[in-house]
């Protein structure tokens, strides 16, 4: 999303020099996730240059991202820009001028996700109006030969439940669970919803345990989940319009581009601000971009009455750490660990804050909870042990590490980080080196592409003797982590036994300069310091 935004303002005409400090200042605000900063710093060069459509487009897109009012007095000027008609019909929808949301929805350009979103978004402003058989009408026509039928048939399920026709409602939502290939959380919370509120307790409770099976990362939330599963998940036409936003949002999340999945999901969040799928995913998008300000805004806002907050404040633990904010994160942590005895994740979290912070005993400590709190491991729970190994290594306690890896393995036979992990062991001690060659390689299969594994593979040739292959696998392993200081010191030690000195010493040193952990340093200066004796 930050590239595209870049590119979008670069492309924007020069500047003249009143505005051109502000024009600057928007777009490394933009670049920082500050789409608050930006989007006034980009006002601030459009009150200096008013007739510069550009400049208009540019303001008007960052205060949509950032949720701020003149979005839709900017939008007022962009009738070709699809988002700013959005805004526009959004601001009539919430006025209650539901025929002209309706005009300008069913005006939407022919294209991409707007031709999915808009049958939902027509078919809301007309249930909205009382005329729900046109509404139910209107997705019944959309779903016509689509392969997203699904999404029509949520949303007639869901206005039919709004009107109280809970007979059609029954038969919808049943069609509905039959059409979904799996059930993500958000369609077993509403699914769930209904069937306990139409007196099928045990039917809600089996949806909410499959959506929850199986993803580790909500266990912390699954209480809360059962504990609410009545509640009503759409009550009107604007939480469905919402609604409508935030599931093509979450389809199109994980695509290259960003921006638009993070446009929609603030279009969502305008119309429900406590809509807190929106709200995961708006600041999932943004931390996958790099910008943990913007998550941490999104997540700090969450709805505390959502069952899903304790999710949201474990998330936003983890961006404060990154962030550098470790104390206030451990204690979000621990205060999650006490809310919730019986949920593994706090602990696991804030053995990950330990290790970063190269505190392993305290990590290991932090992992043994963890672990005390599942009596019962499954193949889920193969990550702990195999956290708990890597602070194990880290602090010299090579057969612990090993225990929990192969406790990993038997867990999760074909995770490839654990057989990394567990063959580069192996190949550090110099033993089992067949067996440690075939787990590499079995990790090699599923993750062709990860640098570190292709380093075990070379580090393993290079011990088993094969110079010339070692050599080649660990420059491919130095091309796809050209900054990774094992990987560098790797590739000197091959260039060393391949004969290539000079290049041996030039790798050496560069690893030196990659902040190499402490006893990976005091290796590659041995190394160094006995070529350099040898070549006197």
């Amino acid at each position: 999303m930050k590239r595209l935004l870049i590119a979008l303002l670069l492309l924007a005409p020069a500047a003249r020099a009143t505005d051109f400090g502000a024009f600057l200042a928007g777009q490394f605000a933009a670049s920082q996730g500050d789409f608050g900063a930006a989007a006034t710093d980009m006002m601030d060069a459009l009150d200096a240059d008013p007739g510069s459509a550009a400049l208009r487009r540019d303001a008007f897109t960052l205060s949509l991202l950032a949720g701020r009012p003149e979005a839709a007095s900017l939008a007022a000027d962009l009738p070709d820009d699809p988002a700013a008609q959005l805004v526009l019909a959004n601001a009539k929808a919430r006025a209650g001028d539901w025929q002209g949301a309706e005009l300008i929805y069913a005006e939407l350009p022919h294209q991409g996700a707007l031709d999915t979103l808009r049958p939902m978004l027509v078919a809301w402003a007309q249930q909205a109006q009382g005329r729900t058989d046109r509404a139910l009408q209107t997705l019944q026509a959309a779903m016509a030969g689509d392969h997203l039928t699904v999404f029509y048939l949520l949303h007639a399920a869901l206005i039919a439940d709004v009107d109280h026709r809970d007979g059609l409602a029954a038969r919808l939502y049943g069609e509905l669970q039959h059409a979904a290939a799996g059930l993500n959380l958000r369609l077993a919370q509403i699914l769930a919803s209904w069937q306990a509120r139409s007196g099928h307790p045990d039917q809600a409770r089996a949806t909410i345990d499959a959506a929850v099976r199986g993803l580790p990362d909500l266990r912390i939330v699954k209480q809360g989940l059962l504990a609410s599963m009545d509640q009503v998940q759409v009550g009107d036409a604007k939480q469905g319009i919402a609604e409508a936003y935030a599931s093509v949002a979450g389809v199109l999340h994980g695509q290259e581009d960003g921006a638009l999945p993070a446009l929609l999901l603030r279009l969502a969040l305008a119309m429900n601000p406590d809509l807190g799928e929106a709200r995961l995913i708006a600041a999932e998008l943004a931390a996958n971009d790099h910008q943990d300000k913007l998550a941490a805004a999104d997540l700090a806002a969450f709805p505390a009455s959502d069952p899903l907050a304790p999710l949201a404040q474990l998330r936003l633990a983890g961006i404060e750490a990154r962030l550098g904010q470790t104390q206030k994160a451990q204690s979000m942590l621990e205060t999650l660990a006490r809310e919730h005895p019986d949920s593994p994740d706090p602990l696991s979290a804030l053995g990950n804050l330990y290790s970063d912070e190269h505190r392993y005993k305290d990590a290991i400590a932090a992992y043994s909870d963890a672990i005390a709190r599942v009596p019962h491991p499954g193949k889920n729970e193969w990550a702990l042990f195999y956290l708990r190994g890597t602070a194990e290594e880290r602090a010299h306690d090579a057969h612990a590490a090993e225990s929990d890896m192969q406790t990993a393995l038997k867990l999760a036979p074909d995770q490839p980080f654990a057989l990394n992990f567990l063959g580069f062991s192996w190949t550090e001690e110099n033993r089992n080196l067949k067996q440690a060659r075939d787990m590499i390689e079995r990790a090699l299969q599923q993750r062709p592409d990860d640098g570190a594994i292709v380093d075990s593979l070379g580090w393993v040739m290079l011990r088993q003797g094969d110079v010339a292959g070692a050599v080649r696998t660990l420059e491919r392993a130095a091309e796809l982590e050209p900054n990774d200081p094992t990987i560098t010191g790797h590739l000197g030690d091959a260039y060393w036994a391949a004969g290539r000195h000079v290049e041996a010493e030039d790798q050496w040193r560069r690893a030196l300069v990659l902040n190499p952990e402490p006893d990976d340093a005091a290796r590659i200066e041995t190394r160094l310091k006995r070529a350099t004796a040898s070549a006197k």
